[in-house]
């Protein structure tokens, strides 16, 4: 018997989501340890549905919890942005009914300290492919101030990312997470709910795992695929993902795409790839957040494509 992991983020409201899918194909691009993936089998005993992992360890798990879904499921190994590009090669767009990705690391691999993501870890990989070939020890010890201080930046939103990285680089070489987390423990903000090495980390997490490539590259994908009756739901972790779905469910969702300085529309206004299904994001309730504090900052955007 398995050891089931912990219940996934905002798993009511994805269930809730395709809950009115009677038959076709979903697509859970982010698998994990198959809590999504499971749950959505068991609500919707009519379709099947194609999990993507980059994570042999997830793979090999889900596997095994998966298998009594039978040929119900079909497993993927690789980057989902690569792997949904063979998808929508092999299979009719038309039978595709659900989409979810939840961006981010999952908490079996932070609470894996081997893998390096959390800042108690005693290595420095934070890899969800363990074999990729840049590691977080690469980054930390080899980049160049300049590209610290970018990352740091524009993926950690640290205020003062120049000391940070000058601190990173007057210290160097580091061999694990805890010692570079207790060595900037100084330089991170406070006052928060989160720990201070917590953007430090996901900084470097983005940049080793081209977390943010991946999703646009995704959204590219999902945009260009003539997906007229999948309903796309992607979960968030932070403000720079979100806004990446945000702005592009947008895009999506206009009909005249003619430059606002136009005196009248061009372009046939026909241009919608069908609606946004949540004006706002939708995020955990009271009683998930009681039960797993990391679900605080998940947040999911839908979105419903079909021309009207």
């Amino acid at each position: 018997m398995q050891n089931i992991p912990h219940i996934p983020v905002l798993y009511r409201e994805v269930v809730e989501a395709f809950s009115d899918i009677e038959s076709g194909i979903v697509i859970d691009c982010t698998m994990g340890y198959g809590g999504h993936s499971s749950m959505i089998l068991e609500k919707n005993p009519n379709i099947t549905l194609i999990a993507i992992d980059q994570d042999q360890t997830a793979i090999d798990f889900s596997r095994e919890r998966l298998a009594k879904y039978g040929d119900r499921v079909s497993i993927r190994k690789g980057r989902f942005s690569n792997v949904i590009k063979e998808i929508l090669e092999e299979v009719d767009a038309s039978e595709i009914k659900g989409l979810l990705a939840d961006i981010g690391v999952s908490s079996l691999q932070l609470d894996q300290k081997e893998r390096g993501f959390s800042y108690e870890s005693q290595t420095l990989d934070m890899r969800m492919d363990k074999e990729a070939p840049l590691s977080a020890s690469s980054v930390v010890n080899e980049y160049s101030q300049s590209e610290l201080e970018h990352i740091l930046l524009e993926y950690g939103e640290l205020r003062n990312y120049k000391k940070i990285a000058s601190k990173i680089v007057q210290n160097r070489p580091f061999s694990s997470a805890k010692e570079l987390s207790d060595t900037l423990k100084s330089e991170m903000p406070r006052g928060k709910k989160i720990h201070p090495a917590t953007l430090l980390m996901q900084a470097i997490r983005i940049e080793v795992n081209d977390e943010l490539g991946e999703l646009k590259s995704l959204l590219h994908s999902l945009r260009d695929a003539n997906l007229n009756a999948a309903k796309i739901a992607i979960i968030s972790f932070h403000s720079l993902e979100d806004r990446i779905v945000k702005q592009e469910f947008a895009k999506w969702s206009k009909s005249c795409i003619c430059p606002s300085e136009a005196f009248r529309c061009e372009c046939g206004n026909n241009h919608s790839l069908g609606k946004i299904l949540t004006k706002k994001p939708l995020m955990a309730q009271d009683d998930e957040l009681k039960e797993n504090v990391r679900s605080r900052s998940a947040k999911m955007r839908i979105f419903q494509m079909g021309k009207k």
